[in-house]
């Protein structure tokens, strides 16, 4: 879970070394963690902030590594594409979408992991997807509607956590 909340964060080339750091500040930090039945809400929360620190140093530009390890170059090409698209998103569906499509978990899964309600997991990847179709389809297509997707963000933002 911390692997791919980081993951739809920050590149995919400094994930591993911030999951570390992340369970390093949670031993750290344990004393502080109040009850223990929040203990994933609590290490998510290290994770979104290790993410946002690590973010504020890093540079701006990412370069890929000429040597990423792959079966099919193309289909990594591909994914990697598609997670930078992922991204762009807002927040709410960037985690629950990177969980689902990167790691694997369930709906349920994720909701036990993160916190949220399976109603709002749900909703998350229906809403994600749909933006995600939608820019990758604009991307293949340049110039195809962009109105659709502004009036998604500002759903977003009208709509309660």
């Amino acid at each position: 879970m911390i692997h791919g909340v980081l993951l739809a964060r920050v590149p995919y080339g400094d994930v591993d070394d911030l999951v570390q750091d992340v369970f390093l500040q949670a031993m750290e930090r344990l004393g502080s963690l109040r009850e223990a039945g929040a203990f994933r809400g609590w290490l998510a929360t290290i994770a979104r902030n290790r993410a946002i620190d690590h973010l504020r140093r890093a540079p701006r530009t990412m370069e890929l590594p000429e040597d990423l390890p792959s079966n099919d170059a193309a289909d990594r090409t591909e994914a990697l594409a598609a997670l930078a698209i992922i991204r762009t998103l807002p927040e709410a569906y960037r985690e629950t979408l990177t969980l689902r499509l990167v790691e694997g978990f369930t709906g349920p899964e994720i909701a036990a992991q993160t916190g949220l309600t399976e109603g709002s997991v749900r909703v998350n990847l229906h809403r994600g997807m749909k933006q995600l179709r939608e820019r990758l389809n604009q991307r293949a297509a340049p110039g195809a509607g962009g109105s659709e997707h502004a009036r998604d963000e500002r759903d977003v933002k009208d709509e309660p956590s």
